[in-house]
């Protein structure tokens, strides 16, 4: 217990914290080049929990209210996204996602008209 009355131990449970929120970044970035569209893998909601828990604890040692009422927030957020990537939140009664409208398309070469003749 005297390891939790120390200010060093909280300053690395606050790096660890910001730590894994940078890592969650870099492994969402991993997984879109990898297949070459955005992804967000569970893994990015799964550090964004442990970094949010981790900050939290933080706020909570420093009694900083506007940190832990911040990352609390947070924690829901990411746990109802892992649950409705899991498919715990879909409505089986819910409409069909409207089709992606295509990207416009354009010429490589431009219209020249009425120029030079």
């Amino acid at each position: 217990m005297r390891l939790l009355a120390t200010p060093g131990f909280w300053l690395v449970v606050g790096f660890a914290g910001q730590g894994l929120f940078t890592l969650r970044f870099v492994v969402q970035w991993l997984a879109s080049e990898r297949s070459g569209r955005v992804v967000v893998p569970a893994s990015f909601w799964w550090l964004s929990i442990l970094g949010a828990v981790a900050l939290l604890s933080y706020a909570i040692s420093r009694r900083d209210p506007v940190i832990a009422l911040g990352q609390s927030m947070g924690v829901v957020v990411y746990i109802r996204n892992l649950m409705l990537e899991k498919g715990g939140g879909t409505d089986p009664a819910a409409p069909e996602p409207a089709p992606a409208i295509p990207a416009p398309h354009f010429d490589a070469e431009p219209a020249r008209a009425g120029l030079g003749r």
